[in-house]
């Protein structure tokens, strides 16, 4: 315990400054107009990987961003550890609402962050959270603690579904061949309680375009007598919630999987202060589906959100004009059970069916996953909770995320392992949002618990 915070006081600053260098890329891979930068981010993974001890690293090519692979073998006795992690980020947009340039990283102080945060897209969703999983491996390497064998598996299309991962994961099995997998693309309940996160959502994202008139008509000419897509579009999705805020999709809850009395009492075991919430947002007060507290309703519960919605004049002045198109992007949170491709199939046919005839419905599939739950009693959960009570004094507690890794289920189906998601980001870290922010106390506390994670993992496996 003592040589890893020796070893990451005495290279502190250096590991700030190198993530910085990797934080100044602007890896969207969202835009086409950023592909060369998300290639460039994949060659700096590459390199980091190389100084870090990796035996092997290579850039695997596939239908989309390559994935960076790296391995150190030490004895094919040994148990393996497979990181995965991924070094694509979200657009930055609106880059308005930036304090300072997304991708041009600053150390500030906050409240939260007294030590100070880096401030920068991606800087805790995901490059800063893998990062430190490079990190961890140099110190063990230097300092001559690596207990088993590790393999790294970087991808640069997380942000957008990860499509091409599955192609890889399918076509190289023996390659990836591990004991459990590594994930830090979650968050924690705050610097002085961590937590481990046992379950995620999965996720439905679908584009849907209704169309009227065969073009943009004049309001006047024509408002009142042809039916305004705008306004259509807006009632269809209102009408996709009940008074008690309950999906309307017939069949959407089927195969929801209600947890016991038993089950709730202990997620509300968790600390949570609903005024800091609603402080912290913004807002007078909460909303969600009824009988269900907020930490219940934004993670084991399903939810359905409009992400975005466009159609019509939005520019400067007015233009008196009925819209020929409107569009909304719609995803839905799905618990354990729901099946994404089935819960897109019932959205489609139930949104085409409310649809009046005076317009046009298409629903376009973008991207989905399954859910997923990881036991607490596995020898992977019982490590991180060790590694964690170590570095930070504080049992972790189990928690379920509301957010969605739809690749996790992909791993334990192709692959036949379990994940574990050793989390150190906080809710309060803006990911996606402007201002994205990582704690240096939470990074740097990062690359201590890692090596100790390896080392529980190992004795625990023998």
């Amino acid at each position: 315990m003592e040589i890893i915070k020796k070893y990451v006081q005495q290279n502190k600053e250096r590991f700030i400054n190198e993530l910085i260098d990797l934080l100044k890329i602007p890896s969207v891979s969202a835009d086409s107009a950023y592909s060369q930068d998300v290639l460039n981010t994949a060659d700096k993974v590459k390199d980091f990987l190389v100084k870090a001890g990796c035996d092997t690293v290579e850039i695997c090519e596939t239908p989309g961003y390559p994935i960076v692979y790296g391995e150190k073998i030490i004895d094919g006795k040994l148990p393996t550890v497979l990181v995965y992690g991924h070094y694509d980020v979200q657009p930055a947009d609106p880059i308005e609402l930036w304090d300072s340039p997304p991708f041009e990283p600053v150390i500030k102080k906050t409240d939260i962050h007294p030590d100070g945060a880096i401030f920068a897209r991606g800087a805790c969703d995901d490059k800063g959270q893998m990062f430190m999983h490079v990190k961890a491996l140099e110190l063990m390497m230097q300092t001559n603690t690596l207990p088993c064998n590790v393999k790294f598996m970087i991808e640069g299309e997380e942000e957008v579904g990860s499509a091409s991962l599955a192609w890889f994961v399918e076509r190289n099995q023996e390659k990836l061949k591990n004991d459990v997998i590594l994930i830090s693309d979650t968050g924690m309940i705050s610097n002085t309680q961590p937590s481990i996160t046992t379950g995620l959502r999965g996720l439905s994202y679908v584009e849907v375009e209704v169309t009227g008139p065969n073009r943009d008509l004049h309001s006047g000419l024509y408002g009142g007598a042809v039916a305004n897509p705008i306004n259509i579009l807006t009632k269809m999705i209102a009408s996709l919630h009940d008074e008690n805020n309950r999906i309307t999709i017939p069949g959407f809850y089927d195969k929801v999987e209600e947890l016991s009395r038993e089950e709730r009492d202990e997620m509300a075991k968790r600390p949570f202060s609903l005024d800091d919430y609603k402080k912290a947002l913004d807002i007078d007060e909460i909303h969600g589906e009824a009988g269900y507290t907020t930490n219940e309703r934004n993670s084991i519960r399903p939810t359905l959100d409009v992400n975005g919605i466009w159609g019509g004049y939005t520019g400067e002045g007015a233009k008196t004009v009925i819209a020929s198109k409107a569009f909304a992007k719609i995803s839905m949170r799905l618990v354990p059970n729901q099946d994404w491709e089935e819960i897109t199939e019932l959205f489609k046919k139930h949104f085409e069916s409310i649809a009046p005839k005076s317009v046009k419905v298409v629903v376009k599939p973008h991207h989905g996953g399954q859910g997923y739950v990881t036991p607490i009693d596995s020898i992977g959960y019982q490590a991180a909770a060790k590694a964690y009570t170590d570095t930070f004094g504080v049992t972790p507690i189990p928690v379920r995320s509301g957010g969605s890794i739809p690749i996790v289920a992909l791993f334990e189906k192709e692959l036949k392992s379990k994940t574990i998601m050793m989390g150190f980001g906080l809710d309060s870290d803006a990911i996606h949002s402007p201002n994205e922010h990582y704690g240096i106390f939470n990074y740097l506390k990062g690359i201590e618990t890692i090596p100790l994670f390896y080392k529980y993992f190992t004795e625990m496996s023998s």
